[in-house]
């Protein structure tokens, strides 16, 4: 796979080492002359220009390229990247870094972007992911912020203990891809039971998420309970039961009384 990397920055730089290890053509393109021949990005090929220049990325021949990563610092040219790599050179994959939070709405299709990486952002997610258990926590925004990686630690009190995968009700846009119990990554089926402590892994549409919330929480089991029938076996012991129906019962009476009437003499 042929990747393009504009900004050779400690993101990009780290990016471009990942790749490298997995054998992937690496081309990376920053305007300082001192980023190239770094020792540990070995096997790189290097581009010194702008990234926003149509020249600069004809010269990396970007229509050859399967992805283009905009890893700079600055949110403007990552953007301005990313659109100029889909529309002028129909790049089939952009990856824009997101510098501000605040910016992150713009990191959609209609600026090029394919996947969006909002660094602070997904520090939080992290940091909840480690400290928060019983919360769907979302690790990753996939496909233009239409679906996330999301993910929820199983309490251990939870409803879910010892339920089966299969067993429960997901939201129809939400789907089990992984377990993690004890540090090994489980792929899930059916058939296993969840325990206290696993790592529920989601891919979800962000519209299911409270969906799935919902099924998640412990107000969940108590709504499963409340729409549970009635034991239909045996009867409350307070429970009272007429030996005669008030009807019969007035029927009887009503015949009681004009048998009685028959019986006496008359005067």
């Amino acid at each position: 796979m042929k990747v393009v990397i504009a900004g050779a920055g400690s993101v990009g730089s780290s990016i471009a080492k990942e790749l490298l290890s997995h054998g992937h053509e690496v081309l990376l393109v920053d305007e300082k002359p001192e980023c190239v021949g770094r020792s540990d990005l070995r096997g790189a090929q290097w581009l010194i220009g702008d990234a926003c220049e149509l020249t600069t990325l004809k010269d990396a021949r970007l229509e050859e390229a399967d992805v283009v990563v905009s890893a700079t610092g600055d949110d403007k040219v990552n953007l301005v990247v990313s659109l100029l790599a889909k529309s002028e050179f129909g790049v089939a994959r952009t990856v824009g870094r997101v510098n501000n939070p605040k910016n992150d709405w713009m990191f959609d299709d209609s600026w090029g972007v394919d996947v969006a990486v909002n660094t602070p952002r997904l520090m939080t997610a992290l940091v909840e992911e480690a400290v928060e258990i019983g919360d769907l926590v979302r690790l990753l925004s996939l496909q233009t912020g239409v679906s996330s990686l999301v993910e929820f630690t199983v309490p251990s009190d939870s409803h879910l203990t010892g339920r089966t995968i299969g067993s429960i009700d997901w939201p129809l846009d939400a789907t089990v891809v992984a377990i993690l119990r004890d540090d090994a990554p489980i792929t899930p089926s059916n058939d296993d039971v969840i325990e206290p402590g696993d790592e529920l892994f989601f891919i979800t549409t962000i519209a299911a998420e409270d969906e799935l919330r919902a099924v998640l929480s412990p107000a969940a089991a108590g709504a499963a309970a409340q729409a549970a029938p009635e034991p239909t076996v045996g009867q409350s012991p307070a429970t009272k039961v007429d030996a005669v129906p008030p009807a019969v019962s007035g029927t009887m009476a009503e015949g009681r009384e004009t048998t009685q009437a028959s019986q006496s003499p008359s005067a």
